[in-house]
């Protein structure tokens, strides 16, 4: 445990994560509710996560951005023992370097919890462990309409809970990937289609409208369009 402590300050002194981002107050009590190897909250543009680590000693944490694996910034580290003794985030080894951020564990059967930051509408982490993983969205927020949302892996199993999309898997060895939109997203969308489509229609409609009147005025004016279009086809050849 001391080691555990050392290697810990040694890692916020070389601008790694700091002992207060690591102990930081946070409440997984709901999390470990659920028999999923990962329970994974999305909130507020942040994450809770814990992980069941079943023999895993060291989690490697990280998100890939288009050109490179960049560090998962995490804080309210907690770890449990298999018989439920608490430990906070800087008496943990946690090491921050150019691509990862490592968590090494005093036993590989405990279980570890992060939390960190999250997009408004979107959600993707590695699985840092394989197994069965449990996601929850933020509320009036859902997945399922193809143009807005989108989930990956596929084989989940989708359920509302106190208007919170749940998605389960069995089984998780990839990336987990979402993109979700607020419930209001679509009528709001459909009725800027609507409006779209009015305006459309009316600046078709004034077209129209201007034509005939042109129409009309040049009859007035005793100009045969017929006879115009005659003349033009029997002008000889280099004559306009």
């Amino acid at each position: 445990m001391a080691l555990l402590a050392t290697l810990a300050g040694c890692s916020a002194f070389n601008g790694g994560i700091s002992d207060e981002e690591l102990d930081r107050e946070g409440d997984y009590d709901d999390l470990r509710e659920s028999n999923a190897t990962a329970r994974i909250d999305v909130d507020s543009g942040e994450f809770r996560a814990v992980y069941d680590l079943n023999g895993t000693e060291e989690v490697s944490m990280y998100r890939s951005s288009l050109y490179q694996d960049e560090p998962l910034p995490i804080h309210s580290v907690r770890y449990w023992y298999p018989n439920g003794t608490e430990v906070t985030g800087s008496e943990l080894a946690v090491e921050q370097g150019q691509s990862r951020t490592n968590v090494q564990v005093p036993d590989s059967n405990g279980t570890l919890a992060v939390s960190g930051p999250a997009g408004a509408k979107t959600f993707r982490l590695p699985a840092f462990v394989e197994g069965s993983y449990d996601v929850t969205i933020p509320e009036n927020h859902r997945t399922s309409n193809f143009l807005f949302g989108n989930v990956n892996p596929g084989g989940y199993d989708r359920s509302i809970v106190d208007d919170r999309e749940r998605l389960t898997w069995d089984n998780v060895d990839t990336a987990v990937s979402l993109r979700y939109y607020h419930t209001r997203d679509i009528p709001l969308f459909l009725g800027l289609v609507g409006v779209v489509g009015v305006l459309g229609g009316a600046g078709v409609a004034y077209y129209y409208r201007q034509v005939k009147r042109l129409e009309r005025r040049r009859k007035s004016m005793g100009i045969d369009l017929e006879a115009d279009d005659e003349t033009d086809d029997e002008s000889p050849p280099g004559r306009p």
